[in-house]
């Protein structure tokens, strides 16, 4: 077979579709009509996810408000509050602060799924976040008659429903998306933190088969935002012992980014177990130029010469949107990267001889 390839997940939206989401929030426009555009962006970026030749597709999480906060949607016990994520470029993202329990998701990915395969012709894969993410809600303080532990149980028991959803209505694979790991060591460099998200993520992974976690895996960078990151000083080989305790099937790594990607690769090639496929990124979403096929094509090879072929797939460094407001990357652009990537790995598989 040749070497598989995914996309991450998101997609620059289109400007229609980012005019009636401020249009809705404003009361300006109706449910209806928001509901109609983005059906059209939906068909749209499937169309062109399948025109660049990726034998998998995505929604592109056209109609998430952001990769991170899309369970949260309706919900009436959060504050504006919460946690402040800040990026290299001076600006920040602030998550909302759970303010009474229970925690009930609002949105299951499964239901983007499905929007989905009504226009898709090829697999989908679904990305959900991850239960460490949403875990960062509860206020430090604590709550009032809504201990820790019981939204720690609740928010267990609503990440693995998210994920089981997603593959009963059938999901090619599901990502975990942490990019919270790396930061993770950046707020608290004895690791402390970083062991705490892989236990509570171990958890919701433990309600799962064996045959079930190979169709799931865990997605990691270091924030990929209007052409900024978060963690990407932290040294990567530092996280990957930690993430590589992670009880899936499956790792999309950010590499094309990476300064040094062979240390990082000679650091995976002791980690990676038999039976994991590891995706490697081999286009980099926040940078504007468009890798060649060609460079794509010797980022695989570099990778092979670490990372076993039957073991080795590709992937981008990131979303291209991950938030819905990040317009730093064009559709045209996204699109094109993702062309390269599917042709460069053809390439790649061609001189392997897989």
């Amino acid at each position: 077979m040749p070497i598989p390839t995914e996309p991450i997940g998101s997609i620059p939206r289109p400007q229609e579709l980012l005019d009636a989401m401020a249009a809705r929030a404003a009361g300006h426009i109706t449910d209806e009509k928001l509901h109609s555009v983005e059906e059209a962006a939906l068909q749209d970026t499937i169309a062109r996810f399948e025109e660049t030749g990726s034998p998998v597709t995505s929604d592109g999480e056209q109609t998430k408000p952001s990769f991170a906060t899309y369970p949260l949607a309706g919900i009436q016990n959060l504050a504006p509050d919460g946690v402040v994520i800040p990026f290299a470029d001076g600006h920040t993202r602030q998550l909302p602060r759970l303010t009474a329990g229970p925690f009930r998701y609002g949105v299951q990915a499964a239901n983007y799924l499905k929007a989905a395969q009504r226009y898709a012709h090829r697999p989908l894969k679904q990305a959900v976040i991850s239960a460490s993410a949403l875990s960062l809600l509860y206020p430090q303080n604590g709550l009032s008659g809504y201990s820790r532990d019981a939204f720690l149980e609740d928010l267990v028991k609503e990440a693995r429903q998210d994920i089981r959803e997603c593959l009963a209505v059938g999901a090619a694979s599901v990502q975990i998306d942490f990019t919270e790991g790396r930061l993770a060591l950046k707020l608290d460099a004895s690791g402390e933190l970083l062991n705490w998200f892989i236990e509570l993520n171990n958890r919701v992974l433990d309600g799962f088969s064996s045959a079930e976690r190979q169709r799931i895996g865990v997605h990691t960078c270091p924030g990929g935002d209007r052409d900024s990151t978060h963690s990407a000083d932290v040294d990567y080989v530092s996280l990957l012992p930690h993430l590589f305790r992670l009880n899936v099937g499956r790792f999309y790594i950010q590499l094309a980014s990476e300064p040094d990607r062979r240390r990082v690769l000679e650091a995976m090639r002791k980690l990676l177990k038999p039976s994991v496929l590891l995706f490697a990124g081999v286009t980099d979403p926040i940078c504007a130029r468009i890798e060649t096929p060609e460079e794509v094509q010797d980022r695989v090879l570099e990778a092979a010469e670490f990372i076993p072929v039957e073991s080795l797939g590709t992937t981008d460094d990131c979303g291209f949107s991950p938030f819905a407001d990040d317009t730093s990357t064009s559709r045209n652009t996204a699109f094109a990267k993702i062309r390269s990537r599917v042709e460069g790995t053809s390439l790649a598989s061609d001189v392997l001889g897989v």
